[in-house]
């Protein structure tokens, strides 16, 4: 009973999070603004209407690929913190640490400035239509939207799991609302956009990785569960349940959803459209005009909630391991969240959605995220070569790591050609980080460094009342 209720009062991570609430955390951060913004990026890229329903499928499939290859590492490493500890377990502590400096002045706020900028654009939609949101007000809501979901994440576990819950259920109805109409008007005969659906002239190889790039953009979110491994309710089953169950769940509905806007929408539309969902709407739906915009704003809020909630297990993880400022490995004693961790995104996210512009972030940030992800089940590859003898209770064939570990590192070379300056700027975002290595974490700081740093951090542990994580979750 004394050892029951000492774990009750001590500081850590709980495992709150059941198979339920890791399906909502993997639908709701799939399904956010990908699938309302990507279907221009997709089309643009691919050249024609059939080519890009193939390339949404191929990108499906290829999430697919990775989410089991995901589900298996989770088997076998036993700590939260995803990408980041599957590099650093498998590959080492430098790749791991040059991911780390990529995700965060990078890869995540860029990220979640994509999924706000577009949370305030749907929200504002329905204000001023037929025009444009004015661009100032848009930034502002988008903020508010991101502070909010910020705040839910530093007060409780527990809410921002059941706020997923609830969002999630919004993002699939928003989804139904578009695939119905679309499917009904395509039974009815509504053919003439599907003719000469595969139109060679127009496909352009050369830009076929940035078409892969807004596609998987919609998909990603599928590696989310492996960021909370620690949190999670029997993992080793609901890894894979969870992840097998949402991303077929969602390339099904991602797939209709396409057909539905093609049978609605000319490839002009598409083109021309800001928000494709809306501009649907205008077209199938007209009584839905007010509600389809406010839906996908609330499924972007969704994604920002997820995105914050399994980020913020990374810095945690990263302090702990020794390659991030101890004070973000730290827990707020009665709150039981890594208020730190959760907090220190604001900054960077709040500048990027102030300077930002969709289309371009959305190609900077994508490098960076796909090459580290090919590296980590590059990494999976090589912890089965090195620890035969480790039994996991999921195993993938060993086809599937290999074939989308080519496909990433592949897409990742081939962008070089498709968007040289955007790209180049991520490469050099992740190249900076080997002087930061080499020169603080690598080797230890000068005793006037450390003494220094120290009573920093003590401050901000008093000021945030935070502590060390009080009990082992690994």
């Amino acid at each position: 009973m004394g050892k029951d209720k000492k774990e009750e009062e001590a500081v850590f991570l709980r495992k709150k999070i059941t198979l339920l609430r890791a399906f909502s955390l993997l639908i709701g951060s799939m399904v956010g603004s990908g699938i309302f913004i990507s279907p221009k990026g997709v089309l643009k890229n691919s050249g024609s209407v059939g080519f890009s329903l193939t390339v949404w499928f191929a990108c499906g499939l290829l999430s697919m690929f990775g989410a089991l290859s995901y589900a298996e590492l989770g088997t076998r490493i036993t700590k939260s913190g995803g990408h980041y500890i599957y590099i650093l377990e498998t590959l080492g502590p430098l790749p791991s640490f040059l991911f780390l400096w990529a995700e965060f002045f990078a890869i995540r706020p860029a990220n979640s400035a994509v999924v706000s900028l577009a949370f305030g654009r749907y929200m504002l939609e329905p204000f001023f239509a037929p025009c444009a949101a004015p661009l100032p007000a848009v930034k502002l809501v988008s903020l508010l939207g991101y502070y909010t979901v910020l705040s839910l994440n530093s007060w409780s576990v527990t809410w921002s799991a059941r706020v997923q819950t609830a969002l999630s259920i919004i993002k699939l109805l928003a989804l139904a609302l578009i695939i119905v109409p679309g499917i009904m008007l395509l039974a009815q005969g509504h053919t003439e956009n599907f003719q000469d659906a595969f139109d060679r002239q127009s496909l352009v190889l050369d830009k076929l990785p940035l078409a892969f790039y807004a596609g998987m953009f919609a998909y990603s979110g599928w590696f989310q569960a492996s960021f909370v491994r620690e949190e999670l309710i029997r993992p080793e089953r609901n890894i894979p349940l969870a992840v097998i169950v949402s991303v077929i769940t969602v390339i099904v509905g991602y797939m209709l959803t396409n057909v539905s806007y093609y049978t609605v929408l000319g490839t002009q539309d598409v083109l021309a459209s800001p928000a494709v969902a809306v501009s649907f709407v205008q077209r199938a739906f007209k009584s839905l005009i007010s509600v389809v915009p406010v839906l996908v704003a609330l499924s972007c809020l969704g994604t920002m909630n997820g995105g914050i909630f399994t980020f913020s297990r990374t810095l945690f993880v990263a302090s702990r391991e020794g390659q991030w400022p101890p004070l973000f490995s730290m827990i707020h004693i009665r709150r039981h969240t890594p208020l730190p961790a959760v907090m220190l995104m604001f900054p960077l996210v709040t500048a990027m959605v102030c300077i930002g512009d969709i289309y371009h972030l959305m190609n900077f940030f994508s490098f960076s995220r796909w090459l580290f992800i090919g590296l980590a089940t590059l990494g999976l590859i090589v912890h089965r070569y090195r620890h035969p003898e480790l039994h996991s209770p999921f195993k993938v064939p060993l086809f599937i790591p290999v074939s989308f570990t080519i496909i990433c590192l592949f897409t990742v070379g081939m962008s070089f050609y498709s968007d040289p300056i955007n790209i180049s700027i991520g490469c050099t975002m992740v190249l900076s980080g080997f002087p930061v290595y080499y020169l603080v974490v690598h080797r230890q700081m000068s005793d006037h460094c450390c003494s220094l740093f120290y009573y920093l951090t003590h401050k901000l542990q008093v000021l945030l009342e935070v502590v060390q994580q009080e009990i082992k979750t690994y």
